[in-house]
């Protein structure tokens, strides 16, 4: 414990060089900085919309799939009810 406190008052005491001229082209990102940067947000745009459309492709499918559940379940129940409003026997019935 000692060992640490001692460590950490020395850092504390120890000065920190400041610089006293900064070179512009060592602290910018400079031209091919700039080229990366800009690719980068290029193919982020391009993700993102190439991940729209398949949102959207699933979203309409998902809908075509569901009418289709519904025709079939709302298809075969009118069948039936039509066979029983007309009054024709079915096969079960005995005359």
């Amino acid at each position: 414990m000692h060992h640490a406190l001692t460590a950490l008052a020395r850092a504390a005491a120890t000065p920190v060089p400041t610089p006293s001229q900064v070179d512009p082209n060592l602290v910018t990102p400079g031209p091919w900085g700039f080229v990366v940067i800009a690719l980068v947000a290029v193919a982020v745009i391009l993700l993102v919309w190439d991940m729209m459309r398949r949102i959207r492709r699933g979203r309409v499918r998902a809908d075509l799939r569901e009418e289709l559940e519904a025709e079939r379940e709302g298809g075969a129940g009118t069948e039936f009810e039509a066979e029983e409003s007309a009054g024709t026997p079915s096969p079960d019935d005995k005359p």
